[in-house]
């Protein structure tokens, strides 16, 4: 019995000291496993300059330098509390605001935060998002030599030194009319109607009396030089003075001929009807060169000089183009329409163009001398005091650069180039949305000023 109790007791110890050696080892296994440190998650590789590129695994950039691990607690940590400056209108309008409000269409303003503030005066950032809806483009500044072509519109003119007027240097009447319709070509000593006068006749019987007076050669000479004047004053043709002189009788009428080559513009005498000195009878003009009075605007007036080559174009043949050239600058400038008018002169052999056309005139020149930095005059924001480009810096950053217009180009393409200074050749320039970016770029310098930041 005593034997059996002391059996059991030494079981009873042995089982207790093999659980408390279990509980003992179990404590110890995991006090180890704590005090090792936890392995961190790598969610993906970026890379090491900051370029939107990322890697699943491990990875070098082309300058050899490794990417880097981004890890889970990293991503999945506590956003920091970002401080805001003052609240901008969604669309870029001119607008600020220190406590959250909404414009006009419901939309939030955005909030501006110290972190965003610029490093470099007057530098703007804008998201990805609003580059998208604002539209931003922006295009490199580029070397290149302008060209400078200048457009006018303009009508033709009857050229003023071939437009003549006649009219009769004496009272008369028509007794037989040989032109007799508007538009008609005459040539010079072409007769236009028969004369008769009064006056006339008798000038031709005192000039055969005075040839015919042998009596007195003196007063013959006098008489008949006085007559004579009288029938050239009256531009008789010559011919019919001659067969005065070789003895023909004084004609009852004469014929009143053309002094130039033309068309006749306006016609003033019917058949039959009676004349006085002085009045027009006939317009004629010689439309085998024209005018054509071209409008040029005040801004492109400098790219036009006289003797320039012009070439035009009227709708009434779209296919055909005429030559001409630049004979003379007006010297008044319209305040009306900022422009002045332009004279060129056109050959017009065949009679297709007319007075009174439309036409468009494209002006010949190029501009010489070496290549210039150039930019879209869309880039170039001018307001009068100065004139300013827009840089884009990359990565939804902007800043304002004044520049100085050193000259400006055609018009190519729907966009005319223009030469700056201030700016460098890869740069970029901003050439759609530029005014809203500049208006928020002002509106950040001012806050500033004010202490804003």
């Amino acid at each position: 019995m005593k034997i059996s109790s002391l059996l059991l007791l030494v079981v009873g110890v042995l089982a207790g000291g093999a659980a408390s050696y279990g509980w003992f080892a179990h404590q110890g296994a995991n006090a180890s496993a704590t005090s090792q440190p936890a392995e961190r998650k790598v969610l993906y590789y970026r890379n090491p300059m900051g370029q939107p590129d990322t890697s699943p695994v491990p990875k070098k950039d082309s300058m050899g330098m490794d990417y880097i691990p981004v890890y889970a607690d990293e991503v999945n940590a506590a956003p920091k509390e970002r401080k805001v400056l003052y609240y901008r209108n969604p669309m870029g309008q001119p607008d600020t605001s220190p406590v959250p409000k909404k414009d006009s269409m419901g939309m939030d303003y955005i909030p501006v935060y110290a972190d965003d503030a610029p490093a470099e005066k007057g530098l703007v950032k804008i998201d990805a998002v609003r580059r998208q809806n604002l539209g931003v483009t922006s295009v490199p500044v580029k070397w290149a030599q302008l060209s400078r072509q200048v457009k006018a519109v303009g009508m033709f003119a009857v050229d003023e030194r071939r437009q003549f007027t006649i009219t009769s240097k004496l009272d008369g009447w028509v007794d037989k009319l040989y032109v007799n319709a508007t538009g008609e070509q005459v040539k010079r000593g072409q007769p236009l109607f028969e004369l008769y006068s009064p006056e006339l006749i008798a000038a031709q019987q005192e000039y055969r009396i005075a040839l015919q007076n042998q009596a007195n050669p003196q007063l013959s000479s006098n008489l008949g030089s006085a007559a004579l004047s009288r029938l050239r004053y009256w531009d008789i043709p010559e011919s019919s003075i001659k067969q005065l002189a070789a003895g023909s009788a004084a004609k009852r009428t004469l014929p009143y001929v053309s002094p130039v080559n033309g068309v006749v513009l306006t016609k003033n005498i019917t058949q039959g009807m009676k004349f006085t000195a002085g009045e027009v009878l006939y317009q004629v003009a010689d439309l085998s060169q024209l005018w054509l009075l071209a409008e040029v605007f005040e801004q492109d007036l400098a790219a036009v000089q006289p003797g320039q080559p012009v070439t035009v174009r009227v709708n009434a043949y779209p296919s055909q183009r005429f030559t001409g050239k630049v004979a003379f600058i007006y010297p008044t400038l319209n305040s009306d329409t900022r422009t002045v008018q332009v004279r060129i002169e056109l050959a017009n052999p065949d009679g297709k163009l007319k007075p009174g056309m439309y036409a468009e005139a494209q002006l010949q020149s190029t501009a010489t001398g070496a290549a210039q930095l150039v930019v879209p005059e869309s880039a170039l924001i001018d307001s009068g005091h100065r004139q300013v480009v827009l840089i884009d810096k990359g990565e939804g950053q902007y800043v304002p650069r004044q520049v100085k217009v050193l000259a400006r180009g055609e018009i190519a393409q729907g966009e005319r180039q223009i030469a700056v200074s201030g700016v460098q050749e890869g740069e970029k320039v901003v050439t759609q949305a530029n005014f809203l970016i500049d208006s928020e770029s002002n509106l950040q310098a001012a806050f500033s000023s004010m202490g804003g930041q």
